[in-house]
């Protein structure tokens, strides 16, 4: 092979090497001749969600009208104000909804272990809390309120009629820090559930209980032995959404669905539908 052939061979394969380096791959492309997204940009909790054609609820379903068990049709079902918040939120992303049930102060660790896929259970935002979860805008907002026996109902007028006596709230809620900020000469009784707090009460164990106002009517209707006592303890923190850090497409998605069924009037009926539910007998 002469050297003048060797040589235009030697720059041929050079000019196809260089050439395959620099070659870049077309987008995909959809029918319309637009490039789709990278899978990247598909990422997220929503898109995960929707993958999976569900979204995960955690809640502590004893804290009536918010969420409580009931027999319906002679089965057990998980209903409420939050559920049916839950269940709105479900159908406007098109998913099912699953309902897991749980204490109270398990709920943040198990939206940190991504067990669940948001936390509606009357929680506050607090300060505390948002160093573990994000929360949505606040969708609503009750009175505090005081249970006692109705035998007792004579003896407590005023905040201060409770210095001293063992008082009750659940644990982890703004209920228990409000007792131990506002009665730090009581003895706090803090149990995970509400329905063994009333019990407490009933059984002459504890004086009083500290419940968001729909919660209190509604064991007190539901029991003639207790009574609302007529002392103002003022707002609680208002009720939020809680999900996971890291799930922001997830907030977003959610607050204009609370928007709307906040200024549609949905909340207010939903709230005023869960608390006949929850005094049916």
């Amino acid at each position: 092979m002469s050297k003048k052939l060797l040589l235009i061979l030697l720059v041929f394969s050079m000019l196809f090497v260089f050439g395959a380096c620099g070659k870049t791959e077309e987008p995909v492309k959809t029918p319309a001749g637009e490039p789709t997204e990278s899978p990247a940009a598909e990422e997220g909790k929503l898109a995960e969600i929707k993958a999976k054609g569900k979204i995960v609820l955690g809640t502590s379903a004893d804290y009536p009208p918010y969420e409580f068990h009931k027999l319906i049709d002679g089965k057990d079902e998980i209903v409420g104000f939050d559920i049916e918040i839950a269940k709105i939120i479900a159908e406007e992303l098109g998913v099912d909804l699953e309902i897991v049930d749980m204490k109270f102060e398990g709920l943040i660790a198990a939206l940190v272990t991504n067990d669940v896929d948001m936390v509606i259970a009357g929680m506050e935002a607090t300060e505390e809390r948002a160093e573990s979860v994000d929360f949505s805008i606040p969708y609503y907002q009750a009175n505090q309120r005081m249970v006692v026996r109705a035998e007792n109902k004579d003896e407590y007028k005023e905040p201060e009629d409770l210095v001293g006596k063992p008082v009750g709230a659940q644990k982890g809620t703004t209920q228990e820090r409000f007792v131990v900020e506002m009665y730090p000469e009581s003895q706090f009784v803090g149990l995970s559930k509400i329905t063994d707090l009333v019990l407490e009460l009933q059984n002459n164990k504890i004086d009083a209980v500290v419940l968001a106002e729909p919660v209190a009517k509604s064991y007190v209707e539901q029991n003639t032995d207790l009574y609302l006592a007529e002392i103002d303890l003022g707002k609680e923190d208002p009720a939020s959404i809680a999900f996971n850090k890291g799930n922001e497409d997830l907030v977003e998605a959610i607050n204009p669905i609370l928007e709307k069924i906040i200024n549609d009037g949905t909340i207010d009926r939903l709230m005023s539908e869960a608390t006949l539910l929850a005094d049916e007998e």
